[in-house]
């Protein structure tokens, strides 16, 4: 089988994480697992995984974003298609990926069972099926709504047209998932706005929630007095860490607590401005770029986990944050009431007020921490586990192959 990824963070960014897991399970039922990727390039858990790199012209690298390659860097027409349609304020990497996979896979046909596209959604995604190979696609949730929330933050007519040229990609996505066949989404919330804003019929969609890696992530003894943990990209409004900042902002002029952020703020970005605004100082702590082992020291660590988010198609740190038996805060957005459940606090996207009086409320109270802590890690043994998710998505990998099978015998010519 071939996973395709345009971009796979592995440690941050829901696709990043699911290819990460959902390759090492697949490859431990013992199928032959290859991760087409482009940058930044996956981790993979098993080194029976191979990884083809797709590269790109990388031209959103942390160091140095937007930049501009050397001439000798550029190999062929899609090169300066990616680098043209960046120039001009657009994102190119799910349009260009597609069309160097679609490539790739023209001269490996038969090398492939079947091909499982993360979230590309790429014009050249519907060339596969021409190839005689059959496809199955995640959509986490439709960046749409990542869309929608970026314009509704932005100030200003300038600000606004340079979100809808960066977020025109979306058109193409929803053009291309109303024609691939099946899409596997991640939870209810997530379907509903995948028919909302692409118009894929709902028949074609079927709800496979993630899982959590319990290796990983788990409870491990003495937590640091005061300590609130969040992952989330910083900068991205959607995420909503500058309504968890302003809520700790109220607490910490009471309450000694203090909040660690899982992610690398842009330099003099919104994020280290409004931390400056704040004065929060040595109250605030951003991290990233540490192992697997660290990450989970650090969650497990935490008096009380939050996710502030004003939209997640699933959130897989909050299922970590509660495989962590750390008691869990999260917006009541999208699909994590659907996640969460009854095993955390749940509060009104946006509303740093109320965000600060849970915080507080779960401070004061050792006794609610623990009980938030042990329904939130007793949902996660019932519910998320990567093991029976590779199962439940082989399922579906067998479906679209007899699909495939039954249309290339229908079209083949009558004796």
């Amino acid at each position: 089988m071939a996973l395709l990824s345009y971009r796979s963070k592995p440690h941050c960014g829901g696709q990043g994480v699911y290819l990460r897991h959902l390759s090492r399970e697949l490859a431990d039922l013992g199928h032959r697992v290859e991760v087409l990727s482009g940058q930044p390039y996956p981790e993979l858990d098993r080194d029976e995984i191979t990884l083809t790199t797709i590269p790109s012209l990388d031209l959103y690298r942390d160091e140095d974003p937007f930049r501009t390659p050397a001439l000798a860097e550029f190999r062929d027409w899609i090169d300066v298609l990616e680098f043209a349609h960046m120039k001009t304020g657009g994102f190119p990497e799910p349009l260009t990926f597609s069309l160097r996979v679609l490539r790739a896979l023209r001269t490996r046909r038969r090398d492939f069972d079947v091909v499982h596209d993360n979230q590309v959604l790429g014009l050249g995604n519907l060339g596969i099926a021409r190839l005689g190979l059959p496809l199955v696609t995640s959509i986490h949730h439709p960046i749409s709504v990542d869309r929608r929330i970026e314009l509704e933050a932005a100030h200003g007519v300038k600000q606004k047209l340079g979100k809808r040229r960066w977020y025109g990609f979306v058109a193409m996505q929803a053009q291309v998932s109303r024609r691939i066949g099946t899409v596997l989404t991640v939870s209810e919330s997530s379907k509903v706005d995948i028919v909302k804003d692409f118009k894929v019929d709902p028949r074609d969609i079927e709800i496979l929630p993630l899982g959590v890696d319990t290796r990983v992530f788990h409870p491990r003894g003495e937590r640091v007095p005061g300590r609130i943990v969040a992952m989330a990209s910083a900068d991205a409004p959607i995420k909503g860490v500058d309504v968890l900042l302003r809520a700790v902002a109220k607490v910490a002029t009471e309450r000694d607590v203090h909040v660690i952020v899982v992610s690398r703020p842009q330099k003099d970005g919104p994020t280290e401005k409004l931390v400056r605004e704040l004065a929060l100082g040595e109250r605030v702590k951003f991290v990233s770029g540490i192992s697997d082992e660290a990450l989970g020291e650090l969650m497990a660590s935490a008096e009380i986990a939050v996710v502030p988010s004003r939209y997640e198609g699933f959130s897989l740190p909050a299922v970590e944050h509660m495989a962590s038996g750390t008691p869990l805060v999260a917006s009541r957005a999208g699909a994590l009431p659907e996640v969460v459940g009854d095993a955390g606090v749940l509060v009104k996207p946006g509303d740093v007020e109320e965000l600060a009086v849970t915080l507080r409320r779960l401070h004061d109270s050792s006794a609610e921490r623990a009980r938030v802590g042990a329904a939130g890690f007793a949902r996660v043994q019932e519910r998320f586990a990567w093991p029976a998710v590779a199962q439940a998505t082989v399922k579906h990998y067998r479906a679209a192959i007899e699909q495939q099978n039954y249309r290339r015998l229908a079209a083949a010519p009558r004796r």
